[in-house]
C-alpha cells in the first residue's frame, strides 16, 4: 500500500517481528525519501516503535529486508552500522546513560570524540546542537543527565541525534520526540526539522499529537495491528480521517461532561497564595473536581505534585517553597516518566498494578494471590491494556500500555486524590479518550484529580487550571474562560506583571 520511490534513502520490505506470543509486526513495507518527513501513526501496540527500532539497528527483524541508499544491509545491520550510514534515533524510552554528563553521553555516539581535549569538543558539540534546536534551553553540558528533568533529557537525546562529527546525519527517527516537551520547545524542534529537511535530511516522525503530524509531515503512514493500514500525502488529511484509519472511530465527547460544576465537595488539597512571592492565587482541590496545572515545563508543577504526595504520606502537610501544602485524605501519584519513576521493569503487568495494594490485600501477613490476580485482571480489562494476560512482563508492552498500567495502579488504590504528572505522554488518541472517560467517572464518584499536562488541549477536561511561571501561580482559569492565548500569556508572566495586576 505504501508507495516505494526509487530514490528512497531507507527502505524496509516485508519486515516481521514477534516477542513470544505477541506479534508486533506482520510484514511491513516502508520507504523514506531524503529531505522528506514521513509521519507514522497508530494506536499503542500497533508496532510503530518496534519498526523504528529495527530501522535504527536496535532490533533484528525475524524476516524481511533493510536497504539503505539502495544497498541491502539486512545482514549485520545493527546500531553501529546504522550510525555509520547516518541513521539516528530519538527513542521514546530515552537511551541516555543517566550516570554520565551531557557531554559524556555525546562521546558514546561519536567515536571521533577521543584523544586529548575530547571533553572540550564534546561540550562544544552538545552546546551548539542544543542552541540550534532549543534556544534558551539552560542545559549545562557538564550536568549529569540523571539529574535533569525528563523534558531536558528529551532535549539532550534529540540534540545528540542531530549532532555531527565524522559522519553526516542522513535520517533521524523521532519517536514521540515532543511527548516530554512544553509547547515552546516542541515548536522549536519542529521548526528545526524543516531546516534539516532543506539540507536533505530525512525524518520519520512518530507522534500521538496528530496536529503535529498533519502540520509537518509530507506523507503519513498508518500502522494497525503490525501492518500498514494506509499511506498517503499529509495534505488534505484531517485528524478525524486519521483516527478512522487507525481503526477506532469514537465520537467526540463533551469535555468535562461529568466533572464538578461547583466547589462544594470536601477539600482534598489546599495551598494558600504566597504573598511574599507575588502570588494572588492559592491552589484548592475538592472532591469531584479535575484541576489542571499548566505553564512551561520546569516551572514548578512537578515539584508541587511531589510536595502534595509527600504531604499525603506525612501527616497531611509538607513544605512548598515559602508556604505549605495540605492534603486531606489519601493520595496516589502517576508519573509521566514511567521508566525512572513508574514501572518495576522486571515485574509482570499484574504485580505492577497491585504493588500499591499489598498492605490492604494482605491477611495476617499473607498475600492472597487469587484476590490479587483478580484485581489486576479487572483493571487490565477496565483500561483495555493490550496483553495476553496479567503475567505478561510489563516491558513487552508498548509505552502507552505501560502508562495504562500506572493509571490502573493509581485507580486501584481507591485514593481520595490522584496526582497526574503528565500521565498521557506518548499515549494514542483512542486511549486518551478512554482515560478521559475513566477520570470523569471517578470524579463523578467523588474522587479528586490534580492533573499536570504539557498538552494545552487536555486542559479542557479540567474544571479550572492553575498556570505556573517561575515556580509561582500566575493565573487561575475556570474552564468557561479557558483559552490557549490566556494560558500562554500567563506562562510567560513575570513578578512585575503580577505586581501590576494587584499581586
Amino acid at each position: 500500500m505504501n508507495p516505494q520511490p526509487a530514490e528512497a534513502f531507507a527502505r524496509l520490505e516485508g519486515v516481521a517481528k514477534s516477542f513470544g506470543a505477541v506479534r508486533a509486526l506482520a510484514g511491513v513495507d516502508l520507504a523514506v525519501p531524503p529531505g522528506r518527513m514521513l509521519g507514522l501513526v497508530g494506536h499503542n501496540g500497533a508496532g510503530k516503535s518496534t519498526l523504528m527500532q529495527i530501522l535504527a539497528g536496535a532490533l533484528a527483524p525475524d524476516r524481511g529486508s533493510i536497504r539503505i541508499a539502495g544497498r541491502d544491509e539486512t545482514r549485520g545491520w545493527d546500531v553501529r552500522r546504522a550510525h555509520g550510514l547516518g541513521v539516528r534515533c530519538v527513542f521514546q524510552e530515552l537511551s541516555l546513560c543517566p550516570n554520565l554528563t551531557v557531554a559524556e553521553n555525546a562521546r558514546i555516539m561519536h567515536p571521533a570524540l577521543s584523544g586529548w581535549g575530547w571533553r572540550r569538543r564534546a561540550r562544544a558539540l552538545m552546546r551548539a546542537a542544543l542552541d540550534a534546536l532549543f534556544p534558551g534551553h539552560g542545559i549545562d553540558p557538564d550536568r549529569q543527565v540523571g539529574s535533569l528533568p525528563v523534558g531536558q533529557r528529551q532535549m539532550v537525546e534529540t540534540a545528540r541525534a542531530f549532532s555531527e562529527t565524522d559522519t553526516a546525519v542522513r535520517l533521524v527517527i523521532l519517536d514521540e520526540p515532543t511527548s516530554s516537551l512544553d509547547a515552546a520547545a516542541a515548536a522549536n524542534l519542529l521548526a528545526y526539522t524543516e531546516r534539516a529537511r532543506a539540507r536533505g535530511i530525512a525524518c520519520v516522525f512518530i507522534s500521538h499529537r496528530l496536529h503535529e503530524i498533519l502540520g509537518h509531515a509530507d506523507e503519513v503512514v498508518v500502522l494497525r495491528d503490525g501492518q500498514v493500514a494506509s499511506a498517503s500525502p499529509a495534505a488534505g488529511l484531517s485528524e478525524a480521517a486519521l483516527v478512522e484509519r487507525m481503526g477506532e472511530v469514537r465520537g467526540e465527547e463533551e469535555p468535562g461532561a461529568t466533572a464538578a460544576t461547583s466547589r462544594s465537595g470536601a477539600r482534598r488539597l489546599s495551598r494558600p497564595a504566597r504573598a511574599s512571592l507575588g502570588e494572588r492565587f492559592g491552589i484548592d482541590v475538592r472532591a469531584g473536581e479535575v484541576v489542571g496545572l499548566s505553564g512551561l515545563a520546569g516551572h514548578g508543577q512537578r515539584e508541587f505534585l511531589l510536595a502534595a504526595f509527600a504531604a499525603a504520606g506525612h501527616g497531611g502537610r509538607a513544605a512548598h517553597g515559602e508556604g505549605a501544602v495540605a492534603v486531606h485524605g489519601s493520595a496516589a501519584h502517576v508519573s509521566g516518566d514511567r521508566q525512572n519513576d513508574g514501572i518495576f521493569p522486571l515485574w509482570s503487568i499484574g504485580r505492577n498494578t497491585t504493588i500499591g495494594l499489598i498492605r490492604r490485600l494482605a491477611r495476617a501477613g499473607i498475600l492472597p494471590l487469587r484476590a490479587e490476580a483478580a484485581l489486576a485482571a479487572r483493571w487490565r480489562e477496565a483500561l483495555s491494556i493490550r496483553a495476553p494476560d496479567i503475567e505478561t512482563p510489563i516491558l513487552s508492552l508498548s509505552g502507552g500500555n505501560q502508562q495504562k498500567v500506572l493509571v490502573a495502579r493509581a485507580f486501584a488504590t481507591e485514593a481520595d486524590l490522584i496526582l497526574f504528572d503528565d500521565p498521557l505522554r506518548g499515549v494514542d488518541v483512542g486511549t486518551k479518550r478512554e482515560l478521559y472517560h475513566h477520570v470523569r467517572a471517578a470524579a463523578a464518584a467523588g474522587r479528586a484529580f490534580l492533573w499536570y499536562t504539557t498538552e494545552n488541549a487536555e486542559l479542557v477536561h479540567c474544571d479550572r487550571v492553575y498556570v505556573f511561571a517561575r515556580g509561582v501561580v500566575t493565573d487561575q482559569i475556570p474552564r468557561a474562560e479557558l483559552t490557549e492565548e490566556r494560558v500562554i500569556r500567563a506562562s510567560f508572566a513575570t513578578p512585575a506583571d503580577l505586581s501590576r495586576h494587584g499581586g
